[in-house]
Protein backbone atom coordinates (compact mmCIF):
# COMPACT_ATOMS: atom_id res chain seq x y z
CA UNK A 1 0.00 0.00 0.00
CA UNK A 2 2.87 2.37 0.71
CA UNK A 3 4.39 1.41 -2.66
CA UNK A 4 1.22 2.73 -4.31
CA UNK A 5 1.57 6.02 -2.42
CA UNK A 6 5.26 6.24 -3.32
CA UNK A 7 4.48 5.43 -6.94
CA UNK A 8 1.90 8.16 -7.16
CA UNK A 9 4.30 10.62 -5.55
CA UNK A 10 6.85 9.66 -8.20
CA UNK A 11 4.21 10.33 -10.85
CA UNK A 12 3.51 13.73 -9.26
CA UNK A 13 7.22 14.52 -9.20
CA UNK A 14 7.43 13.68 -12.89
CA UNK A 15 4.63 16.15 -13.69
CA UNK A 16 6.33 18.87 -11.65
CA UNK A 17 9.46 18.07 -13.62
CA UNK A 18 7.62 18.63 -16.91
CA UNK A 19 6.65 22.12 -15.76
CA UNK A 20 10.21 22.89 -14.67
CA UNK A 21 11.60 21.61 -17.98
CA UNK A 22 9.16 23.86 -19.83
CA UNK A 23 10.26 26.92 -17.83
CA UNK A 24 13.87 26.01 -18.49
CA UNK A 25 13.21 25.70 -22.24
CA UNK A 26 11.68 29.18 -22.15
CA UNK A 27 14.74 30.54 -20.36
CA UNK A 28 12.51 31.64 -17.46
CA UNK A 29 13.34 29.05 -14.79
CA UNK A 30 15.88 31.10 -12.82
CA UNK A 31 13.57 34.13 -12.79
CA UNK A 32 10.52 32.17 -11.60
CA UNK A 33 9.63 31.87 -7.91
CA UNK A 34 8.70 28.23 -7.30
CA UNK A 35 7.19 27.19 -3.97
CA UNK A 36 6.41 23.53 -3.29
CA UNK A 37 4.29 22.67 -0.27
CA UNK A 38 2.78 19.34 0.73
CA UNK A 39 -0.72 18.75 2.06
CA UNK A 40 -1.42 18.18 5.78
CA UNK A 41 0.33 15.43 7.70
CA UNK A 42 -0.01 11.79 6.69
CA UNK A 43 -3.58 10.51 7.07
CA UNK A 44 -4.91 7.63 9.12
CA UNK A 45 -8.12 6.56 7.38
CA UNK A 46 -6.50 3.22 6.49
CA UNK A 47 -6.80 1.92 10.04
CA UNK A 48 -4.42 -0.61 11.62
CA UNK A 49 -4.30 -2.97 8.62
CA UNK A 50 -4.86 -0.61 5.70
CA UNK A 51 -7.78 -0.55 3.30
CA UNK A 52 -8.50 -1.61 -0.27
CA UNK A 53 -11.19 1.08 -0.34
CA UNK A 54 -10.91 4.25 1.72
CA UNK A 55 -14.66 4.79 1.31
CA UNK A 56 -15.27 1.99 3.79
CA UNK A 57 -13.96 4.25 6.55
CA UNK A 58 -16.64 6.86 5.87
CA UNK A 59 -19.43 4.28 5.82
CA UNK A 60 -18.49 2.36 8.98
CA UNK A 61 -17.76 -0.75 6.92
CA UNK A 62 -15.12 -2.85 8.73
CA UNK A 63 -11.84 -3.62 7.03
CA UNK A 64 -10.74 -7.16 6.29
CA UNK A 65 -7.08 -8.12 6.50
CA UNK A 66 -7.85 -11.21 4.44
CA UNK A 67 -9.40 -9.07 1.71
CA UNK A 68 -6.40 -6.75 1.79
CA UNK A 69 -3.95 -9.61 1.39
CA UNK A 70 -5.98 -11.17 -1.42
CA UNK A 71 -5.83 -7.87 -3.35
CA UNK A 72 -2.18 -7.07 -2.67
CA UNK A 73 -0.98 -7.79 -6.23
CA UNK A 74 -3.72 -5.58 -7.70
CA UNK A 75 -3.12 -2.50 -5.53
CA UNK A 76 -2.33 0.59 -7.55
CA UNK A 77 -4.54 -0.58 -10.39
CA UNK A 78 -8.02 0.58 -11.36
CA UNK A 79 -9.91 -1.84 -9.09
CA UNK A 80 -9.00 -0.31 -5.73
CA UNK A 81 -9.11 3.01 -3.87
CA UNK A 82 -6.59 1.83 -1.32
CA UNK A 83 -5.05 3.54 1.71
CA UNK A 84 -1.95 2.56 3.69
CA UNK A 85 -2.23 1.44 7.37
CA UNK A 86 -1.41 3.38 10.53
CA UNK A 87 2.16 2.12 10.67
CA UNK A 88 2.98 4.01 7.47
CA UNK A 89 1.09 7.05 8.79
CA UNK A 90 3.42 7.12 11.76
CA UNK A 91 6.43 6.64 9.50
CA UNK A 92 5.29 9.36 7.13
CA UNK A 93 5.08 11.87 9.98
CA UNK A 94 8.36 10.93 11.64
CA UNK A 95 9.63 12.48 13.87
CA UNK A 96 6.43 14.30 14.72
CA UNK A 97 3.59 13.19 16.96
CA UNK A 98 0.27 11.87 15.59
CA UNK A 99 -1.31 12.64 12.19
CA UNK A 100 -3.77 14.47 9.98
CA UNK A 101 -7.03 15.52 11.70
CA UNK A 102 -5.11 16.54 14.82
CA UNK A 103 -3.12 19.64 15.68
CA UNK A 104 0.03 18.04 16.99
CA UNK A 105 2.94 18.72 14.66
CA UNK A 106 2.33 15.42 12.86
CA UNK A 107 -0.97 16.83 11.61
CA UNK A 108 0.14 20.33 10.64
CA UNK A 109 3.84 20.23 9.72
CA UNK A 110 4.76 20.14 6.04
CA UNK A 111 7.94 20.15 3.96
CA UNK A 112 8.37 23.38 2.01
CA UNK A 113 10.79 24.27 -0.80
CA UNK A 114 11.54 27.66 -2.35
CA UNK A 115 13.48 27.91 -5.63
CA UNK A 116 14.45 31.31 -7.11
CA UNK A 117 18.07 31.43 -8.35
CA UNK A 118 17.96 35.06 -9.50
CA UNK A 119 16.15 36.12 -6.32
CA UNK A 120 18.59 34.96 -3.64
CA UNK A 121 22.11 33.58 -3.36
CA UNK A 122 21.45 30.70 -0.94
CA UNK A 123 21.68 27.21 -2.44
CA UNK A 124 20.61 23.94 -0.85
CA UNK A 125 20.23 25.41 2.63
CA UNK A 126 17.71 24.67 5.38
CA UNK A 127 15.69 27.27 7.25
CA UNK A 128 14.11 26.61 10.65
CA UNK A 129 12.16 29.83 11.20
CA UNK A 130 8.47 29.32 11.97
CA UNK A 131 6.22 30.00 8.98
CA UNK A 132 2.64 29.22 8.01
CA UNK A 133 0.91 28.59 4.68
CA UNK A 134 -0.75 32.02 4.95
CA UNK A 135 2.73 33.57 4.72
CA UNK A 136 3.31 32.48 1.11
CA UNK A 137 1.40 35.29 -0.63
CA UNK A 138 2.86 38.05 1.58
CA UNK A 139 6.31 36.62 0.86
CA UNK A 140 5.83 36.70 -2.92
CA UNK A 141 4.49 40.27 -2.76
CA UNK A 142 7.40 41.32 -0.55
CA UNK A 143 9.93 39.68 -2.88
CA UNK A 144 8.43 41.53 -5.84
CA UNK A 145 8.18 44.84 -4.00
CA UNK A 146 4.39 44.96 -4.29
CA UNK A 147 1.68 46.06 -1.87
CA UNK A 148 -1.58 44.05 -1.81
CA UNK A 149 -4.42 46.02 -3.40
CA UNK A 150 -7.21 47.37 -1.22
CA UNK A 151 -9.71 46.61 -3.97
CA UNK A 152 -9.94 44.34 -6.99
CA UNK A 153 -12.55 45.29 -9.60
CA UNK A 154 -14.32 47.40 -7.03
CA UNK A 155 -14.46 44.65 -4.41
CA UNK A 156 -12.82 45.50 -1.08
CA UNK A 157 -10.24 42.89 -0.16
CA UNK A 158 -9.77 41.34 3.25
CA UNK A 159 -6.39 42.13 4.77
CA UNK A 160 -3.67 39.49 4.38
CA UNK A 161 -3.16 37.77 7.70
CA UNK A 162 0.24 36.23 6.99
CA UNK A 163 3.67 37.83 7.17
CA UNK A 164 6.64 37.68 4.80
CA UNK A 165 9.58 35.35 5.32
CA UNK A 166 11.53 36.71 2.33
CA UNK A 167 14.09 38.17 4.74
CA UNK A 168 15.18 34.58 5.61
CA UNK A 169 16.16 33.71 2.02
CA UNK A 170 19.75 34.91 2.48
CA UNK A 171 19.93 35.05 6.28
CA UNK A 172 19.86 31.71 8.03
CA UNK A 173 19.89 33.42 11.45
CA UNK A 174 17.12 35.93 10.76
CA UNK A 175 14.31 35.87 13.35
CA UNK A 176 10.87 34.76 12.24
CA UNK A 177 8.30 37.51 11.75
CA UNK A 178 5.50 35.02 12.48
CA UNK A 179 5.47 34.90 16.27
CA UNK A 180 2.03 33.51 17.13
CA UNK A 181 -0.32 31.12 15.29
CA UNK A 182 -3.49 29.36 16.45
CA UNK A 183 -4.67 26.00 15.05
CA UNK A 184 -8.00 24.20 15.45
CA UNK A 185 -9.43 21.08 13.88
CA UNK A 186 -13.00 20.58 15.11
CA UNK A 187 -12.18 20.83 18.79
CA UNK A 188 -8.54 19.69 18.65
CA UNK A 189 -6.56 22.88 19.37
CA UNK A 190 -3.01 24.13 19.54
CA UNK A 191 -1.24 27.45 19.59
CA UNK A 192 2.33 28.35 18.70
CA UNK A 193 4.11 31.31 20.31
CA UNK A 194 7.77 32.18 20.04
CA UNK A 195 9.20 28.65 20.17
CA UNK A 196 6.50 27.11 22.37
CA UNK A 197 3.46 25.01 21.39
CA UNK A 198 0.46 24.35 23.63
CA UNK A 199 -1.83 21.52 22.51
CA UNK A 200 -5.28 20.55 23.79
CA UNK A 201 -6.57 17.36 22.12
CA UNK A 202 -10.26 16.59 21.65
CA UNK A 203 -11.53 14.38 23.15
CA UNK A 204 -9.24 15.30 26.03
CA UNK A 205 -8.18 13.42 29.16
CA UNK A 206 -11.67 13.73 30.66
CA UNK A 207 -12.93 11.40 27.91
CA UNK A 208 -10.61 8.55 28.84
CA UNK A 209 -13.09 6.78 31.11
CA UNK A 210 -16.09 7.36 28.83
CA UNK A 211 -14.64 5.36 25.94
CA UNK A 212 -15.42 8.10 23.44
CA UNK A 213 -13.10 8.26 20.47
CA UNK A 214 -11.39 10.97 18.46
CA UNK A 215 -13.96 12.51 16.17
CA UNK A 216 -16.67 12.59 18.85
CA UNK A 217 -18.97 15.49 17.88
CA UNK A 218 -19.08 18.57 20.09
CA UNK A 219 -22.66 18.70 21.37
CA UNK A 220 -24.50 20.70 24.02
CA UNK A 221 -23.83 17.84 26.44
CA UNK A 222 -20.09 17.65 25.74
CA UNK A 223 -19.48 21.39 25.32
CA UNK A 224 -18.64 21.75 29.00
CA UNK A 225 -15.76 19.35 28.47
CA UNK A 226 -14.30 21.54 25.71
CA UNK A 227 -12.25 23.48 28.20
CA UNK A 228 -8.61 24.09 29.03
CA UNK A 229 -8.08 21.21 31.45
CA UNK A 230 -6.14 19.10 28.99
CA UNK A 231 -3.50 21.49 27.65
CA UNK A 232 -0.05 20.08 27.00
CA UNK A 233 3.00 22.29 26.52
CA UNK A 234 6.10 21.68 24.40
CA UNK A 235 9.21 23.84 23.98
CA UNK A 236 9.51 23.09 20.27
CA UNK A 237 12.51 25.38 19.84
CA UNK A 238 14.39 22.56 21.60
CA UNK A 239 11.90 19.66 21.45
CA UNK A 240 10.85 19.65 17.79
CA UNK A 241 8.99 16.33 18.03
CA UNK A 242 6.84 17.32 21.05
CA UNK A 243 8.18 14.47 23.15
CA UNK A 244 8.28 16.23 26.51
CA UNK A 245 5.16 17.79 27.99
CA UNK A 246 6.42 20.55 30.32
CA UNK A 247 3.04 22.07 31.22
CA UNK A 248 3.59 21.55 34.94
CA UNK A 249 7.14 22.88 34.78
CA UNK A 250 6.26 25.98 32.75
CA UNK A 251 2.95 27.23 34.15
CA UNK A 252 3.36 30.76 32.78
CA UNK A 253 3.48 29.60 29.17
CA UNK A 254 0.63 27.15 29.76
CA UNK A 255 -1.50 29.92 31.26
CA UNK A 256 -0.87 32.14 28.24
CA UNK A 257 -2.34 29.39 26.04
CA UNK A 258 -5.43 29.19 28.27
CA UNK A 259 -7.29 32.13 26.80
CA UNK A 260 -10.78 32.24 25.29
CA UNK A 261 -10.87 31.86 21.51
CA UNK A 262 -13.77 33.15 19.42
CA UNK A 263 -14.88 30.53 16.90
CA UNK A 264 -16.79 31.32 13.75
CA UNK A 265 -18.64 28.58 11.90
CA UNK A 266 -18.52 28.56 8.13
CA UNK A 267 -21.34 27.21 6.00
CA UNK A 268 -20.14 25.22 3.01
CA UNK A 269 -22.48 25.85 0.06
CA UNK A 270 -24.13 22.87 -1.60
CA UNK A 271 -25.62 23.33 -5.02
CA UNK A 272 -28.04 20.47 -4.41
CA UNK A 273 -28.62 21.16 -0.71
CA UNK A 274 -31.20 19.03 1.07
CA UNK A 275 -33.87 19.47 -1.53
CA UNK A 276 -36.42 16.88 -2.51
CA UNK A 277 -38.62 16.49 -5.55
CA UNK A 278 -37.54 16.30 -9.18
CA UNK A 279 -34.44 17.95 -10.60
CA UNK A 280 -33.22 17.71 -14.19
CA UNK A 281 -29.71 17.19 -15.51
CA UNK A 282 -28.46 17.25 -19.06
CA UNK A 283 -25.35 15.81 -20.59
CA UNK A 284 -22.40 17.85 -19.36
CA UNK A 285 -19.28 17.57 -17.25
CA UNK A 286 -19.70 15.48 -14.12
CA UNK A 287 -21.40 17.20 -11.18
CA UNK A 288 -19.14 17.05 -8.14
CA UNK A 289 -20.39 14.80 -5.35
CA UNK A 290 -20.58 17.77 -2.95
CA UNK A 291 -23.13 19.38 -5.28
CA UNK A 292 -24.89 16.17 -6.27
CA UNK A 293 -28.23 14.95 -5.02
CA UNK A 294 -27.74 13.28 -1.63
CA UNK A 295 -28.75 9.74 -2.64
CA UNK A 296 -26.94 8.14 0.22
CA UNK A 297 -28.85 7.10 3.32
CA UNK A 298 -32.17 5.35 2.66
CA UNK A 299 -35.18 6.12 4.82
CA UNK A 300 -35.92 3.04 6.83
CA UNK A 301 -39.57 2.58 5.97
CA UNK A 302 -40.29 -0.65 4.09
CA UNK A 303 -42.18 -0.15 0.91
CA UNK A 304 -41.91 3.61 0.74
CA UNK A 305 -40.35 6.77 2.06
CA UNK A 306 -37.77 8.87 0.34
CA UNK A 307 -34.41 10.37 1.08
CA UNK A 308 -30.82 9.56 0.55
CA UNK A 309 -31.05 6.57 -1.69
CA UNK A 310 -34.63 5.87 -0.72
CA UNK A 311 -37.49 5.59 -3.17
CA UNK A 312 -36.04 7.52 -6.05
CA UNK A 313 -36.36 7.37 -9.78
CA UNK A 314 -34.02 8.48 -12.55
CA UNK A 315 -35.88 8.60 -15.88
CA UNK A 316 -33.77 9.44 -18.91
CA UNK A 317 -35.61 10.70 -21.96
CA UNK A 318 -33.51 8.75 -24.41
CA UNK A 319 -33.71 8.56 -28.20
CA UNK A 320 -32.63 4.97 -28.80
CA UNK A 321 -32.00 5.31 -32.54
CA UNK A 322 -31.14 1.97 -33.99
CA UNK A 323 -32.26 2.30 -37.60
CA UNK A 324 -29.50 1.37 -40.01
CA UNK A 325 -26.88 1.48 -37.25
CA UNK A 326 -27.33 -1.50 -34.94
CA UNK A 327 -24.21 -0.53 -33.01
CA UNK A 328 -25.89 2.64 -31.82
CA UNK A 329 -28.30 0.67 -29.66
CA UNK A 330 -25.77 -1.58 -27.99
CA UNK A 331 -24.02 0.68 -25.47
CA UNK A 332 -24.86 3.84 -23.58
CA UNK A 333 -24.27 5.05 -20.04
CA UNK A 334 -27.39 6.99 -19.17
CA UNK A 335 -26.39 8.23 -15.71
CA UNK A 336 -23.75 7.21 -13.18
CA UNK A 337 -22.76 8.38 -9.73
CA UNK A 338 -19.67 7.44 -7.75
CA UNK A 339 -16.71 5.39 -8.86
CA UNK A 340 -14.70 2.25 -8.23
CA UNK A 341 -14.99 2.89 -4.48
CA UNK A 342 -18.81 2.86 -4.51
CA UNK A 343 -21.80 4.12 -6.46
CA UNK A 344 -24.29 3.12 -9.15
CA UNK A 345 -24.57 3.20 -12.91
CA UNK A 346 -27.62 2.95 -15.17
CA UNK A 347 -26.80 1.99 -18.76
CA UNK A 348 -27.76 0.17 -21.95
CA UNK A 349 -25.63 -2.74 -23.09
CA UNK A 350 -26.43 -5.35 -25.73
CA UNK A 351 -29.81 -3.70 -26.17
CA UNK A 352 -30.92 -4.18 -22.55
CA UNK A 353 -31.18 -1.89 -19.55
CA UNK A 354 -28.65 -2.52 -16.80
CA UNK A 355 -28.34 -1.18 -13.27
CA UNK A 356 -25.20 -1.95 -11.29
CA UNK A 357 -24.84 -0.98 -7.64
CA UNK A 358 -21.31 -0.99 -6.18
CA UNK A 359 -21.39 -1.36 -2.40
CA UNK A 360 -18.05 0.19 -1.30
CA UNK A 361 -16.16 -2.14 -3.68
CA UNK A 362 -17.07 -5.01 -1.38
CA UNK A 363 -20.10 -6.36 -3.29
CA UNK A 364 -21.65 -5.56 -6.64
CA UNK A 365 -25.31 -6.09 -7.52
CA UNK A 366 -26.38 -6.28 -11.15
CA UNK A 367 -29.95 -5.90 -12.40
CA UNK A 368 -30.72 -6.57 -16.09
CA UNK A 369 -34.00 -5.94 -17.91
CA UNK A 370 -35.88 -9.06 -18.95
CA UNK A 371 -36.23 -7.83 -22.54
CA UNK A 372 -34.48 -5.47 -24.96
CA UNK A 373 -35.17 -1.76 -25.17
CA UNK A 374 -37.10 -0.97 -28.37
CA UNK A 375 -35.63 1.48 -30.85
CA UNK A 376 -36.87 5.06 -30.89
CA UNK A 377 -37.55 7.72 -28.28
CA UNK A 378 -38.37 6.33 -24.86
CA UNK A 379 -38.29 7.23 -21.17
CA UNK A 380 -35.80 4.82 -19.60
CA UNK A 381 -35.81 4.82 -15.83
CA UNK A 382 -35.15 2.85 -12.71
CA UNK A 383 -36.58 3.04 -9.24
CA UNK A 384 -35.07 1.99 -5.94
CA UNK A 385 -37.49 1.26 -3.10
CA UNK A 386 -36.22 0.28 0.38
CA UNK A 387 -37.59 -2.88 1.93
CA UNK A 388 -35.96 -2.75 5.35
CA UNK A 389 -34.27 -0.63 7.98
CA UNK A 390 -30.80 0.90 7.52
CA UNK A 391 -28.06 0.10 10.03
CA UNK A 392 -25.50 2.84 9.35
CA UNK A 393 -23.34 2.18 12.41
CA UNK A 394 -22.87 -1.35 11.05
CA UNK A 395 -21.93 0.03 7.64
CA UNK A 396 -25.22 -0.97 6.02
CA UNK A 397 -27.86 1.13 4.31
CA UNK A 398 -31.39 -0.17 3.85
CA UNK A 399 -31.93 -3.14 1.53
CA UNK A 400 -34.30 -2.60 -1.36
CA UNK A 401 -35.52 -3.47 -4.82
CA UNK A 402 -34.24 -1.87 -8.03
CA UNK A 403 -36.62 -1.90 -10.96
CA UNK A 404 -35.87 -0.74 -14.53
CA UNK A 405 -38.69 0.79 -16.61
CA UNK A 406 -39.36 1.65 -20.25
CA UNK A 407 -42.03 4.32 -20.66
CA UNK A 408 -43.23 3.63 -17.13
CA UNK A 409 -43.56 -0.15 -17.61
CA UNK A 410 -41.34 -2.37 -15.41
CA UNK A 411 -39.15 -4.73 -17.39
CA UNK A 412 -37.48 -6.66 -14.59
CA UNK A 413 -36.25 -6.16 -11.03
CA UNK A 414 -33.48 -7.17 -8.68
CA UNK A 415 -32.72 -7.16 -4.97
CA UNK A 416 -30.08 -4.98 -3.32
CA UNK A 417 -29.51 -6.76 0.00
CA UNK A 418 -27.38 -3.85 1.28
CA UNK A 419 -26.70 -0.28 0.21
CA UNK A 420 -24.12 2.38 1.05
CA UNK A 421 -25.27 4.04 4.28
CA UNK A 422 -23.59 7.44 4.19
CA UNK A 423 -21.47 8.52 1.23
CA UNK A 424 -20.81 7.25 -2.28
CA UNK A 425 -17.52 7.36 -4.14
CA UNK A 426 -15.04 9.94 -2.85
CA UNK A 427 -13.64 10.97 -6.21
CA UNK A 428 -16.59 10.96 -8.59
CA UNK A 429 -19.87 12.81 -8.96
CA UNK A 430 -22.93 12.45 -11.18
CA UNK A 431 -22.25 12.00 -14.88
CA UNK A 432 -24.80 11.90 -17.68
CA UNK A 433 -23.88 10.01 -20.83
CA UNK A 434 -20.62 8.54 -19.50
CA UNK A 435 -18.81 7.03 -16.52
CA UNK A 436 -15.48 8.83 -16.66
CA UNK A 437 -12.50 8.29 -14.38
CA UNK A 438 -12.56 5.14 -12.29
CA UNK A 439 -15.79 3.41 -13.39
CA UNK A 440 -18.43 2.13 -10.99
CA UNK A 441 -18.16 -1.35 -12.51
CA UNK A 442 -15.84 -3.46 -14.62
CA UNK A 443 -18.81 -4.67 -16.68
CA UNK A 444 -17.87 -2.01 -19.22
CA UNK A 445 -14.74 -0.03 -20.02
CA UNK A 446 -14.64 3.60 -18.96
CA UNK A 447 -15.95 6.03 -20.09
CA UNK A 448 -18.47 3.87 -22.01
CA UNK A 449 -19.81 6.95 -23.79
CA UNK A 450 -23.33 7.48 -24.95
CA UNK A 451 -24.14 6.32 -28.48
CA UNK A 452 -27.74 7.53 -28.51
CA UNK A 453 -29.29 10.85 -27.55
CA UNK A 454 -30.40 11.96 -24.09
CA UNK A 455 -32.86 14.80 -23.69
CA UNK A 456 -32.55 14.99 -19.91
CA UNK A 457 -32.16 12.98 -16.72
CA UNK A 458 -34.54 13.68 -13.83
CA UNK A 459 -33.91 12.74 -10.21
CA UNK A 460 -37.18 12.39 -8.33
CA UNK A 461 -36.82 12.30 -4.54
CA UNK A 462 -39.97 12.68 -2.48
CA UNK A 463 -40.66 12.90 1.23
CA UNK A 464 -38.27 13.41 4.13
CA UNK A 465 -34.73 12.15 3.93
CA UNK A 466 -32.79 10.56 6.74
CA UNK A 467 -29.76 12.61 7.77
CA UNK A 468 -27.13 11.26 10.15
CA UNK A 469 -25.53 14.46 11.45
CA UNK A 470 -22.95 12.59 13.53
CA UNK A 471 -21.81 10.74 10.42
CA UNK A 472 -21.66 14.01 8.47
CA UNK A 473 -19.37 15.50 11.12
CA UNK A 474 -17.22 12.37 11.14
CA UNK A 475 -16.75 12.59 7.36
CA UNK A 476 -15.99 16.31 7.44
CA UNK A 477 -13.43 15.76 10.18
CA UNK A 478 -11.75 12.84 8.45
CA UNK A 479 -11.50 14.61 5.09
CA UNK A 480 -9.78 17.72 6.44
Amino acid sequence: MMEVFAGFLTHTDHQIGRLIDFLEDLGELDDTVIMVLSDNGASAEGGPSGSVNENKFFNFVPESLEQNLAAIDELGGPKHFNHYPWGWTWAGNTPFRRWKRETYRGGISDPFIVHWPHGFAARGEVRTQFAHAIDMVPTVLDALGLEPPDQIRGVTQSPLEGVSFAHTFDDVAAPSNHVTQYFEMIGHRSIYHDGWRAVCPWPGPSFAESGREFGTPITAETLTELDATGWELYHVAEDVAENHDVARRAPRQAHRADRPVVRRGRQVPRAAGRRTGPAALRRAAAVDRAAAHPLRLPAGHPGGGAGRGATHREPAAHDHRAGDHPGRRRRSVLVSQGGVDGGFTFFVQDGRLHYVYNYVADQEFHVVSDRPVPAGRHALSFEFAPTGEPRPLEGKGAPGVATPFVDGEPIGSGDLPVTIPITMGLASGIAVGSDAGSPVTAVYRSPFPLTGLIDRVVYDLSGDGVVDHAAEIRIALARQ
